[in-house]
Formats: C-alpha cells, structure tokens, sequence
C-alpha cells in the first residue's frame, strides 16, 4: 500500500451551500499532487426528509437539487488526475443521482465515469418500517410515515473506491464517512485499526461543515476577525496513516485556520468528547493534540479509539400537518404602535385560542418567547422599522390558508401604513431518533450501469 499521505478536500458543508466551492479545492489537490480526494457533504437530517417528498412527487428526483452546478466544474479534472468524488448528495435517490451524473458526463463529452452506488440506509419501505416500528413508541407507530434512513458508515464506500469508482454517490452515511472511506482505501485500514479509525473520523469530522473550520462560522469582527471572507477557502485535511492529520485550505483563497478555528469545529456537535459515536469507531479527543506547525496549518493527533457502537441511529420522519406564515411591515413614527395593532388584529381575527407565533423583526425575531413576555416588554424603537411576522402550525391546511388570508386583509383593513405583505406555508415534518441493531442493517455497494 502506498505509503504516501492521501489530502482529501471538503467541497460543502450542507444542502445550498456555495457552488463555486469546490474550484480552488480542486486546484490545490492537483498542485500538490499525490493521492487525493474530494467530499462534497450535503445533508441535514431534515434535508434528507424533504428529499423524500421531493422523491414521491417524481421518481427521478430526491437529490441534492445543486448536485450538476457542484460537480460539472471539476468532473473533467477530477477525472483527468484521479480525484474521486464521494458525496452524500444522492439523499433519498442515490440511483436516480448516479443517472444524472452519467448524463451529465455525457453531455459534457466525457467518458463515462465508474459511478458507485452505496445502499443500506434507507429504511423507508415495508422491510424498513417491520424493523423501526418495535423500536418506537406506541402513538409513533400510528403516525403517517414519512421517511426512515440510518446512519451508515465508510467500509462500503472505501471498497468502491478500492474498486475504481470515480465518484461514489450515498445517502445517510455518517458526514465524517465520506473522508474516512478515503482514508481506509488509502492505506488499507481494518476494522480493528481503531486509533486510525478514529483520529481520520476526526478528521471528517474536521471538513464536513466546509467553510465553518477555515472561518466562516467562526467570524465575529473584533473578536474573531477574518480576513476576505467573501472568498473563503474551503478545507484540505492530509491524513497520515497513524490517522493524525493536517488541515489547511488552497492557496490564495481568503478565510482564516488556526487553532482557533480548528478546535471550534472540533468540539461542534461532540455529544461527549471521551466517546464520539459514529457507525465505524467511537473517537476519544480528550488526550487530542491540536498545533499550528507553520502558518495555516493546524495539526491534530493523539485521538484514540474504541470499538464501534453495537447500533445504528436511525432518523424516522412522519407528517406533521403545516406551517403558514406571513409578514408585513410598517415604518415612520409609531410604527411599533402600529405593528402591535396588526398583531392584535390577526390574533382577533383568527380567533383568542389559536397559538400564533408573533415576532415584531426589529425588535423581538430570535429569541424564543412562548408566552409574549418579551414581545410584551416596552421598546425605545419607536421610530423603528418594524416588519410583523406571524406563524401557526396546523394539521388543517384550511387554517394556514386562512391566515394568509388574514395577512392580505390587513393591506386595507388593518393599521395605516402597512405594506409588502408576503405569505408562504409549507408541510411541516416531525422526527423521532431511535437505535437500531447493527445486525439488521446490511450496507454495500453497487456499479450503476
């Protein structure tokens, strides 16, 4: 096995997130030469669940809608300098993304790429459903079932790599998975290499949320300033064959690492630093080691591992009714007067005991405040611009429909001044976690043709 370090870069870190990402990625792992790779993370459980809808309203979608803007500026120097692409852009329609992917190569005159298609984690049908519904609580198993993927891990993918994919198209495998089966098929690891499994988890860990560990949700100006955010660097892990490895990001991009912005993501979503679960190996970062060893460029070591959990976290999606929302806003003197007014209308209108979310954006829209005793403190804003939102959650969509209604009535019918009333509504999904035992979770692979 080559004894050569494998960089692996981090092209997204979500679903929607830059498009041009991955260009100044590509370009350094080509500069630099050697084995590389290139993950593209794209999901969000929620994301996953709406992937679903997306998949029961036509067959052929259910994937990352941004997946051909993502890959089609780099596919032909992926390909040309044997980068390989592994996402889990493929969400609720892996096939159906590996198609796409064919014809876009197509229609870009390339050669037909060697497109793995990972499969186990998609309990949605009745076999899955026969598995989930023992595991969850009586009221849940007469819900309306929506959706149900399990958290898979990086063997699969590192032996589709080992088999020559090119790019290598999942659902709901674990976000670090996709740099850790690069690392696996690099350098050969079993899965009773369990520091090595865990320090290059880490190091997924490292690049799945993209810009978030080379500055971007770090940025807070004077406290954390950094530098050309506009044009933030995505990230390159180097992982060694003991696991430790070596982030950074290209050349010439903006953004900022250190061992500030490292240990940020470090810690991000770390349930318990001593004990990290994840579907190949639970990691240990309380003896880690993060160092800058030159500028830009932070080392991590000393992740120990331990053996992998004996289940598997599955996300299971049911219907839960509609969100409708509306906004409308008014300026000047007394516009928070004014706005209050409107609130009192709505909530008039759609009678005293329907729970309406209220936020007066320009004086109360983050913070959480059930009761209105927030909202119902005096503000100094008097002569604010106030934009009103209201919410309501139903299961009746004739309800979300009515307060939409409502909103556009206030045009004429509610207090002086009122303008650019906007509404929207959407499904609403609701989610329970639950564990599965590994045995009845079967992960592996195919070459779509």
């Amino acid at each position: 096995m080559d004894e050569k370090q494998i960089a692996i870069g981090g092209a997204a870190g979500g679903s929607g997130d830059r498009v041009d990402a991955a260009r100044p990625v590509v370009d350094e792992l080509i500069r630099r030469g050697g084995a590389a790779a290139l993950t593209f993370e794209n999901l969000a459980e929620r994301t996953l669940a709406f992937a679903h809808l997306a998949k029961r309203a036509n067959p052929e979608s259910g994937y990352e809608s941004l997946m051909e803007m993502e890959v089609a500026p780099v596919l032909a120097d992926c390909m040309a300098h044997g980068i390989p692409i592994i996402s889990n852009f493929g969400a609720a329609n892996p096939p159906a993304a590996a198609r796409r992917l064919k014809a876009m190569a197509a229609s870009m005159g390339l050669p037909v790429p060697r497109i793995a298609v990972i499969e186990g984690d998609d309990l949605s049908s009745e076999v899955g459903k026969a598995i989930l519904l023992p595991l969850l609580p009586p009221a849940w198993q007469r819900r309306s079932f929506v959706s149900a993927n399990v958290y898979i891990g990086a063997f699969a993918i590192a032996e589709a790599l080992r088999q020559g994919a090119q790019i290598v198209v999942a659902g709901r495998v674990a976000d670090p998975a996709l740099a850790l089966g690069a690392a696996i098929a690099h350098y050969g690891w079993g899965r009773d290499d369990l520091d090595a499994l865990a320090g290059a988890t880490m190091a997924g860990h490292l690049i799945e949320c993209g810009a978030q560990v080379t500055g971007g949700y770090f940025a807070d100006p004077g406290f954390k300033d950094v530098p050309d955010l506009h044009r933030v660097g995505f990230p390159i892990v180097t992982v060694a064959r003991d696991g430790s490895c070596v982030l950074t990001k290209p050349e010439g991009t903006g953004g900022l690492v250190d061992v500030r912005t490292v240990k940020e993501q470090l810690l991000y979503e770390i349930h318990d630093p001593a004990a990290y679960l994840t579907p190949d190996v639970v990691a240990d970062i309380t003896q880690a080691t993060v160092e800058e060893i030159a500028p830009g460029q932070v080392r991590l070591s000393g992740v120990r591992g331990h053996a992998r959990p004996p289940t598997l976290k599955a996300g299971v999606y049911v219907e839960g009714g509609w969100i409708g929302e509306g906004e409308i806003s008014y300026a000047g003197p007394n516009a928070q007067a004014r706005a209050r007014l409107a609130m009192d209308v709505l909530q008039k209108r759609m009678g005293e005991d329907m729970p309406i979310r209220f936020d007066l954006i320009g004086v109360l829209s983050v913070h959480g405040d059930p009761r209105g005793a927030l909202l119902a403190q005096p503000s100094d804003a008097a002569h604010a611009d106030i934009r009103v939102r209201a919410a309501i959650r139903h299961h009746d969509l004739a309800e979300i429909e009515r307060l939409q209604r409502e909103f556009t009535g206030l045009w004429l019918g509610g207090p002086s001044g009122g303008g650019g009333v906007k509404t929207s509504r959407r499904q609403r999904l609701e989610s329970i976690s639950c564990l599965v035992p590994r045995e009845q979770i079967h992960e592996s692979f195919y070459f779509a043709e």
